[in-house]
């Protein structure tokens, strides 16, 4: 049969994916941020780049972007998936104790640097209009980038890390009224705000009502609905019905794909499936938001760099700059010593992946001239690039102290923050749940079966949907900050890959996990278990002891005879070539 593909019309997508592979590897190597190459690949493979050089080199063609806008149309999903994890990660509780951070200081710094960046477009001819656009692009930082650099140096439950944190959380709360108000503005034509004007949000507010209101009704069903069929692909499906789903109806009110996905994202951060939504749409995620950093390297034109390389280093300097100071002063006014002080207001100086989705708007829309937005991104991208540098001084001066004041009053975790998580809500994970509720222990079970998930739901329990077996999931209900996990499921092969998955993320992690009987009891040993509990081993230690009771033998010797019997079941299991033959006859007579 005849084929139809044509080959060119993959080379853009080839190209992508063959730089995501050199680009991802080799930059967590040298432990920079990836998006940092991607936007450089960007330029290199743009027609700015490589692109530049076809007529006197026709083969570079075929290692060069040949459609950027399709490309382009495609990358803008990656933001609407950014936007929907971050919708994901916020929670009310999370807010409540950070308040004061979040929109204190969060809220503080963008107005400031915002009106500081806006008055100096002004001092050089902007129109208020244009000015306070820039402004508001420019004072926003990366949250991809900062975030990352804070996980990699455990620096995210430091002082000068929680401020960070909450200021950038104000940040991604804030580009969804920018995009608004840019909106309206372009659709007024630029025009003064007037009442007639102020109309034009009756659109963007209907589509918000649409949103909330289908979310809360429809989307907890759908998910649950989802999950009973228990197929991997179904789930995926439906994660990216929801993303892309809401992105379109936000988009046919006439406001912005990302918002939609943000407002999705918030909806679902309080239920059941948060998690398994997050593990599912990450990869997608972190492939998409290459994709658009790729296509931003491609659009930046840095024959405007050579043209006028003093303007616009002095503008990305200038920005740096007062950002910079806007932060220091902001967190010596809430309390942060001057190193810590000094180490936020570096991770946040430089510019952020927004700046782009927010200029790319203020052109389209007329809000901004072309020719000096395109400017704007080009010192945007580098004092973006400037920001692994930057932070490298700020963690010199921040030290590498975890423990800090100013910020000590507020929890270090605010989501999530088990002593124990438990795998499986069955009626051994329930009953082990109440158990750590009676001794007050803070617990978070994951369970696969949706009923069981509702069932703990309805009665006020932390249990998520999700599989347990997942690194990904795991890290998530927050298996790196508990001390313990307890596995309960009554899938056999089920409780060996949540054991061995957990023990290959931590080594120091206490594992306790339910076995059937003593042979699976030992290759959870094997495996990594701190503790396997057999079913047969101890309903026959049950019986004996009930038994014993009722023909009158002491209490006290039955019970120290039950736990001198389970400790040689326990020593027989754990290492039985210590104990020769007598292991063997352990399992035999265990081997229920």
């Amino acid at each position: 049969m005849e084929s139809h593909v044509i080959a060119g019309g993959y080379r853009d997508i080839v190209l992508f994916l063959a730089t995501a592979g050199v680009v991802v590897p080799l930059f967590r190597r040298w432990k920079i941020s990836p998006i940092l190459g991607f936007l450089g690949a960007g330029v290199v493979l743009g027609p700015y780049g490589l692109g530049a050089l076809d007529e006197r080199a026709p083969w570079l063609s075929y290692v060069t972007i040949s459609n950027p806008d399709e490309m382009a149309q495609l990358a803008e999903l990656g933001v609407v998936f950014l936007l929907f994890m971050i919708g994901l990660e916020l929670s009310w509780e999370r807010l409540r104790l950070l308040r004061r951070y979040v929109f204190g200081l969060g809220a503080l710094q963008v107005s400031l640097s915002l009106a500081a960046i806006a008055g100096v477009g002004m001092a050089f001819g902007l129109s208020p209009l244009a000015a306070a656009a820039v402004g508001a692009a420019l004072a926003l930082s990366s949250t991809a980038v900062v975030m990352q650099i804070l996980t990699e140096h455990r620096r995210q439950h430091s002082t000068a890390g929680r401020a960070t944190f909450s200021v950038l959380l104000f940040q991604d709360l804030a580009v969804a009224p920018i995009l608004v108000t840019l909106a309206v503005l372009a659709r007024g034509g630029g025009a003064e705000l007037s009442p007639k004007m102020l109309l034009a949000f009756a659109p963007a507010a209907l589509g918000v009502l649409i949103l909330l209101a289908f979310g809360r009704l429809l989307l907890r069903p759908m998910l649950r609905s989802v999950a009973r069929a228990k197929s991997e692909e179904m789930f995926m499906a439906a994660c990216l019905l929801v993303v892309i789903g809401s992105g379109l109806v936000s988009a046919l009110t006439g406001l912005s794909m990302a918002l939609g996905a943000f407002i999705a994202g918030l909806l679902l951060a309080e239920t059941e499936y948060r998690h398994e939504v997050e593990v599912t749409i990450e990869p997608f995620k972190g492939l998409l938001l290459g994709l658009f950093f790729v296509s931003v390297g491609i659009g930046l034109d840095l024959s405007l760099l050579a043209q006028s390389p003093v303007t616009i280093v002095a503008m990305a300097a200038s920005m740096i700059a007062l950002n910079a100071l806007v932060i220091f002063g902001l967190s010596r006014l809430f309390g942060l010593k001057s190193r810590e002080a000094a180490e936020a207001a570096l991770l946040l100086a430089g510019g952020g992946e927004f700046a782009f989705v927010i200029l790319s708007a203020a052109m389209d829309g007329g809000v901004v001239d072309r020719p000096i937005g395109q400017s704007v991104l080009v010192a945007s991208t580098l004092s973006m690039m400037c920001i692994p540098g930057l932070a490298a001084i700020g963690l010199r001066l921040g030290g590498r102290r975890l423990a800090g004041e100013g910020l000590a009053a507020e929890p270090a975790a605010v989501i999530e923050d088990p002593r124990v998580l438990v795998a499986g809500y069955g009626r051994v994970g329930k009953l082990v749940g109440e158990m750590l509720s009676r001794h007050q222990i803070p617990w978070v079970a994951a369970e696969r079966d949706p009923k069981l998930v509702e069932a703990g739901r309805l009665a006020g329990e932390a249990v998520f949907y999700g599989d347990a077996s997942r690194p990904e999931f795991l890290r998530r209900c927050g298996l790196e900050r508990a001390p313990a996990l307890v596995v309960t499921m009554d899938s056999a092969e089920g409780v060996e890959a949540v054991v061995g998955a957990a023990r290959l993320m931590r080594a120091d992690l206490t594992i306790v996990a339910r076995a059937r009987d003593a042979r699976q009891a030992q290759r959870l040993y094997e495996l990594g278990a701190t503790d396997a509990v057999p079913e047969t081993v101890e309903a026959s230690l049950q019986l004996s002891e009930a038994v014993l009771v009722e023909i009158g033998v002491p209490m006290g010797l039955i019970i120290a005879s039950i736990h001198e019997r389970r400790d040689e079941f326990r020593k027989a299991l754990n290492r039985p070539e210590a104990l020769g033959g007598r292991g063997r006859r352990y399992r035999r007579a265990a081997n229920i």
